[in-house]
């Protein structure tokens, strides 16, 4: 150990018992029966925590180059978060997608293990349900009496996501085996519903009259997302006309493979057919696990040994099927103890739902290997990297997603999408739609005009409706899950550049390695040294990569 590595660790110790709900989504050990404080105590602490961490980090000696980039991550990351703190986004931070809200259900979601659920710590997270959300509802109300309240979408939406949360924590107290926790279980998950349904008339009643119906975050708060998700800064002109562009070209790759599919038929009219042909549906959510753990288990064994090596411990990867109207699909990775193995999430609205697939190995790709099983679980197993490093990928979207993107990519130029149905999945529902985020997020929340050329209500300036419309002129997918899909971006202003803009760090990163070693250029050490580096801002990785 050194001095930066006691310091890294000390931090990561110290943050997990602040925030245990963001430790359980990192994988942290030892605070599995806690909740996280989100009251305006709770967020002072953790702000203070970073300050003295920064201050302690200007007078930390490093030694070597590996301790000269940890000193860098750990850096970055802690001015992100005291900017947050220092803008008033943390305290008052409430969405659909990924918040404090979230991150309780979340807490107790994780535990639900099957057969291998800590029932104990399963109680004690119930237990603490209603003081968890006093809290945050205190945070909250701080927030509001500053002026600084979630737009309107977004507390509407986290309305509906309490009472399908109290659903949950009651059905999952009813799964108990038996034993000395039942009554313990029982009373905890009705109190944690009631709580869940006084919360959601919280948000009604005293939220939602001062919340905004503006969703654009305007450019300020914008820049400081974008760094938040990505760790870069960008020009923001330049990246919209961009994604343009990159949207135009896969469209024109989907056109053309669609007219090998179905010749003469509209694009639209090839997906419902896909999507209605028997030999790419699977019925029912067990089958459809199944199917995701077949494809999940043979990329592992197609790619170790031949582009990648992927220890022993990444060779499992567990597939879950949850049955919920939100949610999407995530990957979690395994817990540093390994005592939960590395997860694919995959929710679908109706267990007895007949799925189509022809969108799945891309994304399994992604999720799994060589995606962000690959990448993160092995940022876990690491012996090269300090603590926080090993536990921080979930802190650093656009290194994660873009890796994600870029590895689906990857497995189209090793030939893995050979029926022309999963080709053309991989970019409808990957390239496609993450060039699309990238208009849509950077267009709404700073209410661009839509440009001359584009065919789309040329000349008026981008709201949710005119981006409702956008995905649904070209995605595969029923309303509901486009006007999630659309209020994510609202409520998560940048996060979801963290894919394309990410992917083309990678990219260029590997482009440019390549011209600089010509014949001697070796696809799978890059990929070797490049995820050894670990999580960072989009703007360190492409730095450091050019250093190798």
């Amino acid at each position: 150990m050194t001095v930066l590595a006691d310091l890294a660790a000390d931090y990561v110790a110290e943050f997990a018992k602040l925030d245990p709900c963001q430790a359980t989504m990192m994988g942290i050990a030892g605070q599995e029966a806690e909740l996280t404080d989100y009251s305006p105590h709770g967020w002072a602490a953790r702000g203070d925590l970073a300050r003295r961490t920064l201050a302690a980090l200007a007078a930390t000696p490093v030694a070597g180059e590996g301790e000269r980039v940890a000193a860098r991550v750990l850096r970055e990351r802690l001015e992100v978060d005291v900017a947050l703190l220092d803008a008033g986004i943390a305290e008052a931070d409430l969405n659909i997608l990924d918040g404090p809200l979230q991150r309780l259900h979340q807490a107790v979601e994780l535990l639900d293990q099957g057969e291998q659920t800590r029932w104990p710590d399963v109680a004690s997270r119930l237990d603490g349900f209603p003081a968890a959300l006093a809290r945050l509802q205190e945070g909250l109300t701080a927030a509001r009496r500053d002026g600084r309240v979630a737009a309107r979408r977004q507390v509407a939406g986290a309305v509906t996501q309490c009472e399908e949360s109290a659903g949950y924590v009651v059905a999952l107290a009813e799964r108990y085996p038996g034993g000395a926790l039942e009554r313990q279980l029982e009373q905890a998950a009705q109190a944690a519903g009631r709580a869940l349904r006084d919360f959601a008339a919280f948000l009604d009643r005293d939220l939602a009259p001062h919340a905004p119906e503006r969703d654009a975050v305007g450019r300020d708060r914008y820049t400081l997302e974008v760094r938040n998700h990505l760790g870069t800064t960008l020009d923001l002109a330049e990246t919209y006309a961009w994604g343009w562009e990159e949207l135009a070209h896969i469209e024109t790759q989907m056109r053309e493979l669609a007219a090998e599919i179905a010749p003469g038929e509209p694009l639209v009219a090839v997906f419902a057919a896909l999507d209605a042909d028997p030999a790419h549906q699977i019925h029912g959510a067990d089958a459809f696990r199944g199917y995701l753990q077949e494809l999940a288990e043979q990329a592992i064994d197609d790619l170790d040994g031949t582009h990648f090596t992927i220890p022993a411990a990444l060779r499992r990867v567990e597939c879950r099927v949850p049955a919920a109207t939100t949610g999407g699909i995530s990957y979690l990775a395994p817990a540093e103890d390994l005592s939960r193995p590395g997860q694919v999430w995959w929710t679908v609205p109706d267990p007895d739902a007949t799925i189509p697939t022809w969108t799945v190995p891309a994304i399994m790709y992604h999720e799994g290997v060589p995606g962000h099983h690959l990448q993160l679980g092995g940022t876990v197993l690491s012996h090269t990297l300090n603590h926080f490093q090993r536990v921080a990928a979930e802190l650093h979207p656009g290194h994660a997603e873009g890796w994600g993107l870029y590895a689906e990519r990857l497995m189209d130029e090793l030939g893995y999408y050979q029926q022309p149905a999963h080709r053309l999945g991989m970019l409808a529902s990957g390239q496609q739609l993450r060039a699309a985020r990238v208009v849509l997020d950077i267009g709404m929340h700073l209410e661009l005009e839509i440009p001359r050329g584009t065919g789309f209500y040329e000349g008026q300036r981008w709201n949710r409706e005119l981006g409702l419309e956008f995905l649904r002129s070209r995605l595969p997918e029923d309303d509901a899950t486009l006007s999630f899909e659309i209020d994510r971006y609202l409520g998560r202003p940048g996060q979801a550049l963290a894919y394309k803009v990410g992917e083309r760090v990678w990219l260029r990163a590997r482009d440019a390695q390549r011209r600089a070693k010509g014949a001697a250029f070796d696809a799978r050490e890059f990929h070797r040294l490049a995820l050894e580096l670990g999580p960072m801002g989009l703007d360190l990785l492409a730095d450091e990569l050019g250093r190798r």
